[in-house]
């Protein structure tokens, strides 16, 4: 019989049995995924078996069952392990805001470009559309809309203060096990109490000084919708490092950039200096978005540094 882990303190587990019952859990033995160190072994959304549980009601996991799929990142700019978010979901969505805080695209394409690596179709939350009253603001909404929508990724804009929008979200969410990504201040916690009634996960206050949100969710957990469908809850995340991306393969995570490729004179195509290269061209004729390919030399860069390192 197989258990789903539907929360992840660090130490501790919890996981749902076929019949609903809820079981706390430790991990027994050493957990591995193709040889990268992890900070949490076991994530939320995992298929596990577990022992019989102990006098005190805990239970040990004693195995992972395959994953379907999962996203992972490194767990901070310095470190060398990995961090799984969540394991065998529909979708990742990403929360962002562009103002009280201003996500950044460097950030957002990060993410993107992980679900593309670990093939979760992917889409993005704009969250605190209420605070976006000046004509300028609604332009760039507009703007960030179209640019994504155009590549193909679904846009879902709300206010969860307000409550415009999350019907349509809600919609897009039924039926899927989706993971909620978003940096500290895009009102994630505010956003999921407003999915599910009730919930009432606690939320911050913005930084008057920083302008950031203070981590209020410390662990991950998986919700029900009403509906039908889950959203697994993660704590917010200041940075996105990416794991292990080959330099030669990093524009294949930029559907836009790939789209582009196709054209280009040569099969090894870096696109920063070749001639004939159909990305450059199509960046020059605004084609591609210069944040897209700024945000694309970032990761090149990150993953031609990393290998050399591993060489």
């Amino acid at each position: 019989m197989s258990y789903k882990v539907v929360r992840n303190t660090g130490a501790h587990y919890v996981v749902e049995a076929p019949d609903g019952a809820l079981i706390p859990c430790k991990a027994k033995g050493n957990f591995r995924i193709r040889g990268i160190r992890t900070t949490n072994p076991v994530a939320v959304g995992d298929e596990v078996e577990i022992s019989a549980p102990g006098p005190d009601g805990t239970a040990y996991i004693t195995r992972i069952l395959p994953r379907r799929n999962y996203i992972i990142r490194r767990a901070s700019n310095l470190s060398k392990e990995s961090h799984i978010l969540a394991a065998n979901i529909s979708q990742a969505a990403l929360v962002v805001t562009l103002a009280h805080p201003a996500t950044s695209t460097t950030f957002i394409d990060r993410f993107l470009a992980t679900a593309e690596a670990y093939n979760v179709p992917a889409r993005i939350i704009v969250n605190k559309i209420d605070l976006l009253g000046d004509p300028d603001d609604r332009a760039l909404l507009d703007a960030v809309c179209y640019l994504y929508r155009s590549i193909g990724y679904g846009v879902d804009t709300v206010s969860a203060r307000t409550g415009e929008g999350i019907e349509a979200l809600r919609e897009s969410l039924r039926g899927y096990t989706t993971l909620i990504c978003g940096n500290s201040g895009v009102g994630k916690s505010t956003l999921i109490n407003a999915l599910v009634p009730g919930l009432d996960l606690r939320t911050g206050e913005i930084s008057a000084v920083h302008d950031q949100g203070m981590h209020t969710t410390t662990f991950s957990e998986m919700f029900r919708l009403p509906g039908g469908g889950e959203i697994i809850d993660t704590p917010g995340i200041r940075g996105f490092g990416t794991i292990d991306f080959d330099p030669a393969q990093v524009a294949h995570y930029f559907p836009d950039l790939f789209a582009a490729s196709a054209s280009c004179r040569f099969s090894n195509c870096t696109h920063t200096h070749e001639p004939g290269c159909a990305v450059l061209a199509a960046l020059d004729e605004h084609r591609i978005a210069a944040s897209r390919y700024q945000s694309y030399l970032s990761i090149l860069d990150e993953a031609a540094s990393a290998e050399k390192y591993r060489k």
